[in-house]
């Protein structure tokens, strides 16, 4: 083998092994053969569409993608604690499959502490693991307030198998044809959401 085709062919390797890390969790996954029967997108108002026309929040733009019903149990302003509160009504008598989180923002905003929060999360993933659930968690980062928020979704998913969809915003923030406020993204921002958590999920579909 000449010495040029021997570097193209590790060139090829180091590659696909960059897109596998890149595509690929870095954590196995629990559950990630669910039980259950419903898909519910469990949040605050990034679930619930503020900023978005009717019918075109993220929810209901995944469930046209997938071509099954999901359900949108978001409410607007909810903190971790919020959500844990309502968390048997919303998510564990629904008999849910996947659940898709989008939590911690408000925390974030009002100042809470992030200890608080992320241990309201973590017994919020785990509750739903316990019925055989996969949890996929949208993570966030609010540049430069991130107060090390983007770190502990890392961990959380880390620590948990959860299925993270990091910077579930990332290139929608910031984007003005992209969002009707400064927070909330608008209806095409909406389906990039939609978009992002599509692809995450369709292994476990």
């Amino acid at each position: 083998m000449s010495q040029k085709n021997a570097i193209i062919i590790l060139a090829v390797i180091i590659l696909a092994f960059g897109g596998y890390r890149l595509f690929s969790p870095a954590h196995s996954i629990k559950n990630s053969k669910p039980r259950g029967e419903t898909i519910i997108c469990f949040g605050d108002s990034l679930t619930a569409g503020t900023g978005a026309t009717a019918g075109r929040d993220y929810p209901a733009q995944l469930a046209a993608l997938i071509g099954r019903p999901v359900v949108n149990a978001g409410v607007p302003g909810n903190t971790t604690a919020d959500a844990l509160a309502r968390l048997n009504n919303d998510v564990l008598n629904r008999s849910p499959r996947i659940v898709i989180i989008t939590l911690g923002g408000n925390d974030l905003k009002n100042g809470l502490d992030r200890e608080t929060a992320f241990r309201n999360l973590r017994v919020i993933v785990e509750t739903i693991q316990q019925q055989g659930a996969l949890v996929v968690v949208g993570g966030l980062k609010f540049f430069p307030l991130d107060r090390g928020y983007a770190a502990a979704y890392d961990q959380l998913a880390a620590e948990t198998g959860a299925l993270l969809v990091p910077d579930i915003l990332g290139g929608i923030m910031g984007e003005t044809r992209l969002m009707s406020d400064q927070i909330h993204p608008n209806d095409e921002g909406y389906a990039r959401m939609a978009e992002k958590f599509h692809k995450a999920l369709q292994p476990y579909l």
